[in-house]
């Protein structure tokens, strides 16, 4: 199993705009693709000096071969809306993690 995680930074003045499209549209969306079977969203409690609320989204998919898929099929476009949206006011970063174990 991959987990597929973003982490973003966002700025105070767009947060509410953000978390609403976050979760009524972007996720939903991601998920829609059928690439992923579930995604898990937790705000990092670390202050980040500068400034804004920091999350991470957690995508769950199958294989490292659909994550592939997700990024040449998919990923650009998401990608796209976002930087329109919320331009400098978000920092976004991914880091691709595979599941070891469950306890």
């Amino acid at each position: 199993m991959i987990l597929y995680n973003v982490t973003t930074n966002i700025h105070e003045s767009v947060h509410d705009q953000w978390m609403i499209w976050m979760q009524h549209k972007h996720i939903p969306e991601i998920l829609a693709t059928g690439k992923f079977s579930s995604a898990r969203m937790v705000r990092v409690l670390i202050e980040e000096e500068m400034g804004g609320v920091t999350y991470s989204v957690q995508y769950v998919t199958d294989s490292k071969d659909t994550l592939e898929k997700y990024y040449l099929e998919d990923a650009p476009a998401f990608r796209e809306e976002g930087a329109k949206l919320f331009g400098d006011k978000m920092l976004a970063f991914r880091t691709e993690l595979e599941l070891i174990a469950d306890y």
